[in-house]
């Protein structure tokens, strides 16, 4: 060790406990600071702990690598001198400060290591009250009467516990003993079992077999009852199911005819009732009616409304066939959010059903999506794409129901026309979003 660590250590051991818990505190705070390249292995698991907990569990460990690692101190005390500049300029200066805390300027001295710092350290040593070797003096004597109370209290435990031990002994050779006359009296019962098993065996075989018939054709019977069950639940479920499949069906396709006749007679002005006008015995070629929505281009947004107008229609939509064309460029959860809210404010216009299905395949975990009300959305599950859901959901509809796809996939569009739903591009229903 050179002369000026031999200095530090013994500055070190003779400084008052005040200024030594002093400049624990300051390098315990100043350890938080510091990168872990520059804190000392046996430091760094502290680093990370509360002020107050570092400095109270590093203490031991801190001490002594304050005063044997120079280049440690040097990084401390930079940090202590920024966290305090006013005083620690003035020791690093040699400046006195009579207003300053002896300890404080003892400590900080004693870090920051000018000149003469043994001398500040000394000459602010020197104004430390005395009261504190006094009082770690009753400490000590405190904690040695709980040392020696608790010594006795371990005593005792160890007496109370060694006493127990031999109860336990005593008992367990007890048990032992009970346990052997336990084994004797199981084996000499054992032995008389197997010769009574030995005489009832030729009179067990005949029973065992007739009991092993009886429990074969049990087992045959009661898979049978549960086969029967089983099928019997299926039909019944399947009956269920069908019979309320065909009344929602009927019942769609109820109001749908209501509806379309409700609206034609509005649109051709019929008069309410069915008696003969004297210009219907007129003879004469009556005009052909344009069927509605036909004369227009699929892409016309007049057509899309003309379509939306119809009674009972069901809007299907192949969402992401849709939101790639209006957004290519934003996320596919931005897209979802955004057509789902158009097409909220088009249910509450029109009072219409919609259906957006999405490919599954495109999603890389749970789905946050919240789709306004009336607007159903749906994912295609696992190995199926949206394509074959957009069949499916038209399949599902009764016949005669009008049924709007919007999709610029051809082949849904060729599939769906020869099922009886009508196919609209993804352009006309971007447009119509757009206009509203």
């Amino acid at each position: 060790m050179t002369e000026a660590g031999t200095a530090a250590s013994s500055a070190a051991t003779s400084l008052p406990e005040p200024v030594r818990q002093r400049v624990l505190a300051l390098a315990a705070q100043a350890l938080g600071q510091l990168p872990a390249t520059d804190i000392p292995p046996p430091l760094r698991r502290f680093a990370s702990f509360a002020p107050a907990k570092r400095a109270k569990l590093s203490a031991s460990v801190l001490g002594p690598i304050l005063e044997t690692d120079d280049h440690f101190r040097k990084l401390t005390a930079f940090e202590v001198r920024r966290e305090h500049p006013e005083l620690g300029d003035a020791v690093a200066d040699g400046v006195p400060v009579p207003a300053a805390d002896p300890v404080e300027v003892a400590a900080l001295a004693y870090l920051l290591r000018p000149d003469d710092w043994e001398k500040q350290v000394t000459a602010a040593a020197a104004q430390v009250p005395v009261e504190a070797p006094r009082a770690a003096e009753e400490a000590v004597n405190r904690l040695s009467d709980q040392l020696d109370q608790a010594r006795t209290e371990t005593r005792q435990v160890r007496e109370r516990l060694r006493e127990q031990v031999n109860e336990l002994k005593a008992e367990n050779v007890t048990l032992r003993r009970k346990l052997n006359e336990a084994r004797q009296r199981i084996s000499g019962l054992q032995s008389e079992l197997e010769e009574r098993t030995t005489q009832a065996e030729t009179a067990d075989e005949r029973v065992d077999a007739a009991r092993a018939e009886v429990e074969r054709e049990l087992r045959k019977l009661r898979a049978r009852i549960t086969e029967l069950e089983a099928v019997e639940h299926a039909a019944r479920r399947t009956a269920g199911q069908e019979r309320e499949l065909a009344s929602t069906r009927t019942r769609l396709l109820l109001d749908t005819l209501l509806e379309a006749a409700s609206g034609l007679r509005r649109e051709l002005a019929l008069p309410p009732g069915g008696e003969l006008r004297p210009a219907d015995t007129v003879a004469g070629m009556e005009p052909d009616a344009a069927p509605v929505g036909r004369t227009a281009p699929d892409d016309d947004p007049a057509l899309f409304d003309e379509l939306l107008s119809l009674p009972q229609v069901h809007l299907i939509i192949d969402g992401y066939n849709v939101t790639k064309t209006a957004w290519p460029n934003s996320p596919l959860h931005s897209q979802r959010q955004r057509l789902v809210t158009a097409l909220g404010a088009l249910v509450a216009q029109r009072r219409i059903e919609v259906t957006v299905v999405f490919d599954g395949a495109e999603l890389s975990g749970p789905v946050q999506l919240n789709p306004p009300r009336g607007v159903r959305v749906r994912f295609s599950p696992a190995g199926v794409i949206a394509d074959e859901v957009i069949r499916q959901l038209v399949r599902a509809e009764p016949p005669g129901r009008p049924v709007v796809v919007v999709s610029t996939d051809r082949e849904v569009a060729e599939s769906i026309i020869k099922m009886g739903a009508r196919a609209l591009s993804a352009t006309t229903l971007i447009g119509r979003i757009a206009r509203a």
